[in-house]
């Protein structure tokens, strides 16, 4: 599924929106950290789009089934017709921008960029465990695990 984003700061709340109500058909939970984490995402990467490329963009994103209970992968892309690459910054203490490429790095599993015709793609993956076993749900970031027996607590 797919939003054309128009080169206006408006567009980040509407592809907010957009994205939270894909979530509902999705199996994944509007109050779920994992929807939490998605949004804030395609708030960065589309704010990036809009205020850096001057350019539209397609903002996309591939969602489980509602039936999904194993382990899944979320992706979410933005892509532009600039071709100027994705630069991180260091931002200072007082800037008031300069943070979502290491906002990007921080919460998402995966993230990268490709070259697309004379545009380019961004894109970030997060991992969900859904009804999986105790060590698969462990092994994604959470839950309890067993093992010969005891319980231990994922932290």
């Amino acid at each position: 599924m797919q939003l054309e984003i128009r080169p206006d700061p408006a567009e980040v709340g509407r592809a907010r929106r957009w994205a939270r109500s894909r979530l509902a058909g999705s199996g994944i939970g509007a109050d779920e950290p994992l929807a939490e984490t998605l949004i804030l995402l395609v708030s960065e990467l589309v704010t990036n789009a809009v205020v850096h490329t001057g350019c539209p963009a397609v903002l996309r994103l591939s969602l489980p089934g509602a039936d999904a209970a194993e382990e899944v992968t979320v992706r979410l892309e933005v892509a532009d017709r600039s071709g100027r690459a994705p630069v991180p910054r260091c931002a200072g203490d007082e800037a008031t921008g300069g943070r979502g490429l290491a906002l990007v790095d921080g919460l998402a599993d995966r993230w990268g960029w490709s070259t697309e015709g004379a545009g380019k793609r961004i894109w970030c993956e997060l991992d969900r465990c859904g009804a999986a076993s105790d060590a698969a749900r462990a092994s994604c970031g959470g839950g309890a695990a067993t093992y010969d027996g005891l319980a231990y607590e994922a932290v």
